[in-house]
């Protein structure tokens, strides 16, 4: 079982870049193609911007055309919380991370096989392992 992890509104906010807490807190969403990792061809992991847990590999990340780095599975499915979200008249899946409850994006029926999911995920709520070395 995953351990949660649970911070007050003031401690993201000293973690976070405004942006970050907007997108991961606030469950907003960054505009299409503006995010660093839509296009990227970058290999290894890609980890929760919010608590660091590996969530996607590149193994499975392809181009959907979406403007969002999408992914046809995460890395173990008890790695996403699964939310039902009917936000502007819509009915879709929002994935977040388990383990710290920062929004990620959601969940589509449209995605490559195997398993025909798209993870539409914003890349701020992301971060790659190569990342945590050039900081």
């Amino acid at each position: 079982m995953t351990e949660k992890i649970t911070k007050t509104t003031e401690e993201w906010k000293e973690q976070l870049t405004p942006e970050q807490y907007e997108i991961c807190i606030n469950h907003g969403t960054e505009p299409p193609f503006s995010g660093k990792y839509n296009n990227s061809k970058l290999e290894g992991k890609f980890k929760c911007t919010c608590c660091g847990e590996e969530l996607f590999s590149s193994d499975t990340k392809f181009d959907s055309g979406s403007g969002w780095p999408s992914f046809w599975k995460p890395i173990s499915e008890d790695k996403i919380e699964y939310i039902s979200d009917t936000s502007y008249g819509m009915v879709r899946t929002e994935v977040n991370c388990n383990k710290c409850g920062a929004h990620l994006g959601h969940v589509f029926d449209d995605g490559p096989k195997p398993t025909n999911q798209r993870y539409c995920i914003n890349s701020i709520s992301l971060k790659h392992e190569k990342d945590d070395e050039e900081q």
